[in-house]
Order: C-alpha cells, then structure tokens, then sequence
C-alpha cells in the first residue's frame, strides 16, 4: 500500500540547496511581468509521470500548443529516486526548467533562494480559480508570496479488517471515530490477541500531530512548537501502545510500503490509504477486500491530512508569459478534471469537486472513497510544514523511536526533536 502522496510521485529527500546564502525570492534575471505575449520554447518537468500517463502529458502540451502557435514545451520527467537532488543541482547550475513540479516541501527552499516566482505578483488574477487551502500550500512562512500553482491533491480514509475486530470481540460496524477510540480499541485488540495482532503499524509523524491538533510551529515560521503538552500526550499513548503491542514491533523501522503489507496478509488491523488501494486489495488480498471496513481519518481538529502537488514557475526563465500560462494551463480546472479521471487524485480547482464524479454515489466501495474524500478536501489543511525538511522528519522519527523504547521520556524525546529541527532551520537560512 502507498501513501496518498506517494501514489504518484515518491516522497522527497533531503533538499538543500548548495547556496552560499538566501535570495528575496524575487528572481533574478527573470522577470515577474507575465502580461506579455505567449511565446517562446520552454522546458516542463515532471516528477515520475512519464511511464502511466505519458499519451494524458502529450494530449495537454499539444492544446497548449495549439492554443499558442508561438510556443513550443519541452517535457523532462525525472525518476522518482534522487529528485530533489535533481532540481538542487539544476538551480545551482543554471539549468532548472522554465516549469516544475514540486510538493510544498520543494519548494521552501527554491523560494528562499529566489528561484521560484511569486504568483501573488505574476499570476494573482487566477488565484481565485483554486481552493484556498490549496492555494496556500505553498506559501513559505516568514515570507511573502505564493510560489507554486496547486495541482493535485490527496487524501484517504482509514482502512480496517472487519474480521479481526470480530475476532477480538470488538463491533465491527463501529470501528473508532476519535483517538480516545482508537486507543482503547487498539489496547483491547491487542490484549485479546495476547499481543499476535497490532492495529497501527506506524509510528507517529508530523502530521500525526498536527491532526491530533499539536501546534507545530509559530506563526512567524521561525521555530517548532511540536513539544507541547499536546505533543507529549500523543507520544505518550503511542508508547502505551508499543508496550502493549498494541504497535507493530516493526513500527520503528516500518515504511508506508512495509505496513501496508502488514496490513495485506492480516498482522495489522487498521491502515491509512487512498482510494488507489481497493484495487490493490482486490487483486492481492481477496479474503482482507471482502472484510474491508472504511472509515473516515481520525482528527481532533475536525480537518483531515491534505497531500498537495504543486507547479511552479522558475523565476530565471527567459519566456514568463509563456511559462506562467503553461503551468495554468496544466493545473486549470478542465485538465486537472481529464487527469483525476485517469488516476485516484483529486483537482485542487474551486468547483472541481462539486461534479458528480465526486459527488454521487453508485453502490460501490471505490466510489465511496471518492466522494468521501471529496468531501473531506474542501477543508483539508496540509500539516505537514513547508520548512520540515526531510532531515527534520529524520530528526523526529529517531527521537520517537527512543521514547517508544524507554531511552527518553516523551517530553526528552520531544524536546530533543524541537531542538534539533530547530538548528536544521537556522541552517535553511
């Protein structure tokens, strides 16, 4: 099983850009006037696209090219594995294409160096095409600015097995709804099972927190607020839960990948996913698809997890025009409508997911993800910050780990974390 956000793109690695110091985020040779003519060869590229959905790319880069006959795109898509390492090393060189796809987490740091353009001065007048929250995704704090188009968006319900909550005695048409639920379920799971079966095979992540309504950072930006009482408290129960077996012993080590196999063969009782993952199940795990529950993603915050895709214009590039109203085009409401058809995604267009292919239920289990998500992306938020970094996620998942082990308390772990992801922003300049 794959995240949500890795469904189509693999997730980022570390990302620092070789820059001896931070730009204004205003460009450089660049300029941030796209009112001029639409023209000019400009370079597009893509983050592991090109093997499903090359015929879907070719289709909107030739009606962008129809619609400007002065204007030729040139499509680059790189492999997932060593992306961000890519475009670093192509914004340090000179060489980073007119139009990119990125997460917000990609783009923190172009912005800061002043390669991304500002779409609140070149582009405002589409902002009001998208949904806000989508919108301000990639808005970098303690700066000024929108520095991508959004593009596709993700999110997934809580998947469980019916046949291991009846198994344990609990109802499995009543599957938990909060984390005090959750908790408890998972606790009593794993006492009935004498500890053989876990319901989470995770351990928590930034969005973790943030869903269970930790405040992450200060509005300034300039610092992680993770350590709180709030903070302590869910790392706390999730060290209830590990004692208790209660979390896969594997958890520590566990990849989205790995649990979502734990999930496939019955050692974990409830996982995270998208609706990419039905026919996953139907296909290889025919026995857990007939006991699939489907429940909605559990917050304290009353907003679920948002995974967000973005496209941003390179502010070097020497055709803005025409690079501003090609990522528009790509991320306009009738091609990213043409796209969410072909794939488990979700447009990020204000409108878009009122249509009735998000909206009207036919009896069917893939259907249902669909319009739940949906429904739920209209107020989603994406906890995790621009500014954490891979490395930060490194930071924190490796003082989990010694909390969920008994190496540190809760706070200790916590506070270590802060600390360390803390230096890694002052490093981020």
């Amino acid at each position: 099983m794959r995240t949500p956000r890795r469904a189509l793109a693999a997730a980022a690695i570390a990302f620092v850009l070789p820059l001896s110091a931070c730009g204004s985020g205003d460009g450089g040779s660049g300029s941030t006037d796209a009112s001029g003519k639409v023209e000019g060869d400009i370079t597009f590229q893509t983050w592991n696209l090109q093997a499903n959905f090359k015929p879907y790319f070719e289709g909107v880069i030739a009606d962008f090219e129809k619609k400007y006959p002065d204007t030729h795109v040139k499509w680059i898509d790189q492999p997932a594995e060593g992306y961000a390492d890519k475009i670093s090393a192509d914004a340090a060189g000179g060489t980073l294409s007119d139009v990119v796809n990125v997460s917000p987490d990609l783009v923190a740091p172009l912005a800061k160096a002043g390669f991304a353009l500002d779409l609140d001065k070149a582009a405002s007048k589409y902002k009001k095409e998208y949904l806000e929250g989508a919108w301000a995704s990639h808005q970098i704090p303690g700066m000024t600015g929108t520095y991508a188009f959004p593009w596709y968006l993700n999110t997934g319900p809580l998947f469980y097995n019916k046949s291991l909550f009846e198994e344990a005695g609990l109802d499995p048409a009543k599957p938990p709804t909060t984390y005090d639920e959750l908790f408890g379920s998972a606790l009593e799971l794993a006492e009935k099972t004498d500890g053989k079966v876990a319901t989470l095979a995770n351990v928590p992540t930034i969005e973790d927190f943030g869903r269970y309504g930790v405040e992450l950072m200060n509005e300034e930006g300039t610092a992680f607020a993770f350590n709180d009482a709030k903070g302590i408290e869910l790392l706390t129960k999730y060290k209830e839960l590990y004692d208790a077996k209660a979390l896969d012993t594997q958890a520590l080590t566990a990849t989205p990948e790995s649990s979502g196999k734990k999930f496939l063969t019955g050692a974990v009782a409830m996982n995270p996913g998208s609706a990419l993952d039905l026919e996953n199940f139907k296909k290889q795990a025919p026995n857990l698809y007939k006991n699939i529950g489907i429940t909605d993603q559990i917050t304290s915050t009353g907003k679920v997890n948002m995974y967000v895709m973005g496209v941003m214009v390179n502010s070097q590039t020497k055709h803005t025009p025409a690079a501003v109203a090609f990522a528009h085009f790509v991320t306009d409401a009738r091609n990213q409508m043409s796209f969410a058809k072909q794939v488990a995604i979700f447009p990020s267009t204000a409108g878009s997911l009122d249509d009735p292919y998000f909206t009207k239920e036919d009896g069917t289990d893939v259907t249902r993800v669909r319009v739940a998500a949906a429904k739920s992306l209209k107020n989603a938020v994406n906890y995790t910050p621009v500014l954490f970094s891979e490395q930060m996620k490194t930071e924190l998942r490796n003082e989990v780990a010694k909390a969920l082990q008994g190496k540190e308390s809760p706070k200790e772990a916590l506070d270590n974390a802060v600390k360390a992801c803390d230096r890694l922003l002052q490093q981020q300049g």
